[in-house]
């Protein structure tokens, strides 16, 4: 395979959630209390910031489903991130919760590693162990336009970082907060690179997370579909890894504007492959938001829809 050809004028989104915030600022959050676990240490991964958000709830100690969610830093407060940008994770939870659509729930939001390490934290390790030699080195060469670094720093470690989640952060959440600590009440979510890890780890412990939200999920894993070969290492992974539909859900959406441009052909066979493990309504949702863009922003808009059909216990 040739060396990829990367695009710069599509890269701008996805390098936003690379950057680091300001590390020193708590977040400032609508209600509820946000608590930091600074650099917390694994065995797996490097320290990072982990950001808990409690919800205002008249049970101070009522066990409470707990929701993981990746690239914290860029969930709570738009003055806390570099590009002022957020999910407000806070608000639209708060609003939920008040408006009886889902119960309290417990977000705890877990800082990327940094532009060095957050490719190959959230790229699905053994999708990749799939790909070819050549497609491997073809991968690990191929640089953005106009750049000299390689857009693939490094082949993925994302089982180690599944292991630092699912080992050490976890037990520390369940021991330290009040939470429901089994399946059916664990849910984690991320969106571009984020929604493969997302997707992955519910692959990789269905025992453990109840559901998945993988918003504008980034298939083509770097920043082309020209010549790429890693949509199909990650459908091949999917088709002979996918949970037990009976057990999990499972949320994908995508937009259609910058980065979200390149995702609909992958999206539609992902469609097809859960539709053939006998995914359906009832615990699988794919939807298609025209006109939206791959930014905190977008996902902010339309978080409450994966909230709602993960957290609602009916």
């Amino acid at each position: 395979m040739k060396r990829l050809p990367l695009f710069s004028s599509l890269t701008l989104s996805l390098l936003t959630l690379f950057a680091p915030s300001h590390a020193s600022e708590l977040p400032e959050v609508v209600a509820g209390k946000l608590i930091r676990h600074a650099n917390f240490e694994s065995q797996h991964v490097a320290a990072r910031n982990i950001d808990v958000w409690l919800p205002p709830r008249a049970a101070p100690n009522e066990p409470l489903p707990v929701l993981y969610m990746h690239d914290g830093q860029m969930l709570y407060d738009s003055n806390a991130t570099w590009n002022g940008q957020t999910w407000d994770a806070d608000d639209v939870a708060t609003k939920l919760i008040r408006d009886g659509k889902t119960p309290p729930f417990i977000i705890v939001g877990i800082w990327n590693g940094g532009p060095e390490l957050r490719h190959r934290e959230y790229f699905p390790q053994k999708a990749f162990e799939n790909l070819s030699e050549n497609d491997v080195e073809a991968v690990l060469q191929g640089t953005r336009k106009g750049q000299s670094h390689p857009a693939f720093p490094g082949e993925p470690i994302s089982d180690k970082y599944l292991r630092f989640i699912v080992e050490e952060l976890k037990p520390f959440i369940d021991k330290t907060y009040s939470t429901i600590s089994d399946r059916d009440s664990t849910f984690i979510s991320g969106s571009s690179m984020g929604g493969l890890i997302s997707t992955y780890a519910l692959c990789e412990y269905p025992d453990t997370f109840g559901g998945a939200a993988c918003l504008s999920t980034h298939w083509p894993g770097i920043f082309t579909n020209e010549d790429n070969p890693i949509p199909q290492a990650l459908f091949t992974y999917l088709d002979a890894n996918l949970p037990d539909p009976n057990k999990v859900r499972l949320y994908f959406d995508l937009g259609d504007q910058t980065l979200d441009a390149l995702y609909e052909p992958h999206q539609v066979q992902v469609d097809k492959i859960l539709r053939r493990h006998g995914y359906d309504d009832s615990n699988w949702i794919s939807k298609r938001f025209p006109g939206t863009d791959h930014s905190e922003i977008a996902w902010n808009a339309r978080l409450h829809e994966p909230l709602i059909f993960l957290l609602d216990s009916k």
